[in-house]
């Protein structure tokens, strides 16, 4: 979430006439996040998330999340669930830019998780992987590996100092790229499970949030995502990879889904994949986010260091022991 688009009470006042909902008295802008311009709607007695699609967000691929979190929502998985217009239809232009309006999920990010947390998030990520298998949604990943290239070749490598860091990247991606894996299970996944899309209430996980990267892809494929954003512990300026969590993701994981021995074979070069992506669209949207953008600037250094422990690992077995 962030905030790259300013709304006023004018917009606010369009809301009202457009929505089936309480009428909004106060709003103001979210921060966290990089994709989507967010802001927190208040009415008298509940609250909502109104979301303004920028940037990497096709507007055509739009209906594929609002459906999505419906189908969730009636598959008992607890996720933001998208509000009616009037007419309804869900979608209005605010701004020039296509908006929807989604509840308010109870609960709060943590900082980081324990390992309960991890088993947790084990769990739902399983219970949503059943539940879009059986679903007819498709939608193409436009930040796979396959189409990370035109990603790669936007990124302004400023200095020389930089040079090294180009050669990294190139060959690392060169090499992914030629060792994915192929026909592992796959169905629709979240596709951007970091820790702030994850809440917690009472320690308890309450909900997922931010499900615009969703697409279909493997399944394997966003357990190492996970892997990457939630369990690594950050000591000082270093990030230290903790097998315990990964051990408790899986195994809350493997409650409801057994992962395959070809999943398992492919879990290194899954992972390496993710760091990559993410240093990617991290590197980018250091060098390309305006300056008057509201918005926290995540360092892509983090998914540098990730990137070259995957380069050290190898097997599945290196990943819990």
């Amino acid at each position: 979430m962030a905030v790259y688009t300013k709304i006023s009470n004018k917009d606010i006042s369009y809301i009202n006439r457009k929505f089936n909902i309480e009428k909004i008295l106060k709003f103001e802008g979210i921060k966290q996040g990089i994709e989507n311009t967010n802001y927190l709607l208040r009415s008298k007695n509940k609250k909502f998330i109104l979301t303004l699609f920028e940037k990497r967000v096709s507007k055509k691929e739009i209906p594929f999340f609002i459906k999505l979190m419906d189908e969730l929502n009636n598959s008992k998985i607890n996720c933001p669930r998208p509000q009616r217009k009037k007419d309804g239809g869900y979608l209005i232009k605010i701004k020039e830019k296509t908006a929807c309006i989604v509840s308010f999920l109870t609960g709060k990010d943590k900082k980081s998780l324990n390992l309960q947390n991890c088993y947790d998030v084990g769990l739902m990520i399983a219970r949503i992987h059943s539940s879009t298998k059986r679903s007819s949604l498709s939608r193409k990943n436009s930040m796979g590996i396959k189409f990370l290239n035109p990603l790669l070749n936007s990124i302004k490598f400023k200095s020389k100092k930089f040079t090294n860091l180009e050669k990294f990247l190139k060959m690392n991606f060169r090499d992914i790229k030629m060792k994915w894996p192929k026909n592992l299970p796959n169905g629709v996944i979240h596709g951007d499970l970091f820790i702030d899309n994850i809440f917690f209430k009472n320690n308890k996980l309450s909900g997922v949030i931010d499900f615009y990267f969703a697409a279909n892809d493997y399944f394997a494929y966003e357990i190492a995502i996970c892997i990457n954003a939630l369990c690594f512990d950050k000591k000082k300026s270093k990030f230290l990879i903790n097998k315990k969590k990964i051990k408790n993701l899986i195994k809350g994981y493997e409650k409801i889904r057994k992962i395959s021995i070809k999943e398992k074979k492919s879990l290194n070069i899954l992972c390496r994949g993710a760091a990559i992506r993410y240093f990617l669209t991290r590197l980018y949207d250091y060098t390309n986010t305006p300056k008057t953008a509201l918005i926290k600037i995540k360092d892509p250094r983090e998914y540098y260091q990730k990137l070259v422990i995957h380069n050290n690992l190898k097997t599945y077995k290196d990943y819990l022991d």
